[in-house]
């Protein structure tokens, strides 16, 4: 009996330490973070994936990218996927920062916690907005383009905008930008036009901006697409040695621009910082830790003087 009452309670112990066990191990089993992608045309989100996938690697973490293609319908039912697989977080570049929000409160209902990066969305349960401060960065690329058209544009310029309308970031990028150039009497804006954040559509707007304006002697140009857009419009349309360009993130045409000298500066962000943080932050989350509401990523104006770094980057 006595020997049977100690089998027992052997076995008990050896019980309990199987559950010891089988708790840390379960908690140490590879998370996976989903990251809800607005498309993977750009380089800017391309290099914002290969951030991701980094961090992820580091912290032993799967990570599944969903390409939206620029589809907002597309990113509701990736989440409502990932919400049925039982992922560990999501992330979010949100084609359409209002739309996206019913899933994202679906998510924080599931105990699935999710993290936005560079589009900003509205309150709501998402556990941090990882970024650049894009208002600021407005502002101080309007400061070095009024200090270029002081040093190198003959002391006065008439401007045209390229933005996009409907994206909350690029609006700010433009008002930033404006507040900025407004403070300056030789600077004379002429219009704003709409380029829908593709380089056709920015194409499209120069040239009837330049049809409408053609004493126009400068572009700012608040995105990737727009940037791309005035860039091989002032390129084919012979105005490179009229009209000076500045704007928002590096590729391999903007850098040929600095070089022949028609694309004064560039607001650099950093997508693949910006994906890993955001990677790095759900993780945290995971584990129970704080992490700040407003995760910033530092942004760097690109000039002739210090575009050789990139250059590899961009090729």
């Amino acid at each position: 009996m006595a020997s049977r009452t100690r089998r027992a309670f052997h076995a008990g112990l050896a019980a309990a330490a199987v559950l010891a066990l089988a708790a840390p191990a379960a908690l140490a089993a590879p998370p996976t973070y989903a990251l809800v992608q607005y498309n993977q045309q750009a380089l800017f989100f391309v290099q914002m994936n290969e951030g991701a996938r980094a961090a992820a690697k580091k912290l032993g973490a799967e990570l599944v990218i969903f390409d939206a293609n620029s589809d907002a319908a597309a990113q509701t039912n990736a989440f409502d996927a990932y919400i049925q697989q039982k992922v560990q977080g999501i992330i979010v570049e949100a084609v359409d920062v209002n739309g996206i929000m019913p899933s994202v409160k679906a998510a924080d209902a599931a105990g699935i916690p999710v993290v936005a990066v560079d589009s900003i969305l509205p309150p709501g349960p998402q556990k941090a907005q990882v970024g650049v401060d894009n208002l600021l960065a407005g502002k101080m690329i309007g400061q070095f383009f009024m200090d270029q058209v002081k040093t190198t544009m003959g002391g006065k310029a008439r401007l045209g905008i390229v933005g996009a309308l409907n994206s909350f970031i690029q609006n700010q990028r433009q008002k930033g930008f404006q507040d900025i150039v407004a403070t300056d009497p030789a600077i004379t804006l002429v219009q704003v036009v709409d380029g829908h954040n593709t380089q056709d559509g920015a194409m499209g707007v120069y040239e009837t901006l330049m049809t409408a304006n053609p004493d126009m002697t400068a572009i700012y140009a608040t995105g990737e697409p727009a940037l791309l857009g005035a860039v091989a419009a002032v390129d084919s349309g012979g105005h490179k040695n009229s009209v000076k360009i500045v704007g928002w993130d590096l590729t391999a045409q903007a850098i040929k621009g600095i070089d022949e000298g028609f694309v004064l500066g560039v607001v650099q962000q950093d997508p693949a910082a910006m994906g890993a943080a955001a990677v790095m932050a759900l993780d945290a989350v995971r584990r129970g830790q704080a992490i700040p509401t407003n995760i910033a990523v530092p942004v760097t104006i690109v000039t002739k003087a210090n575009v050789d770094p990139y250059r590899a980057i961009f090729k």
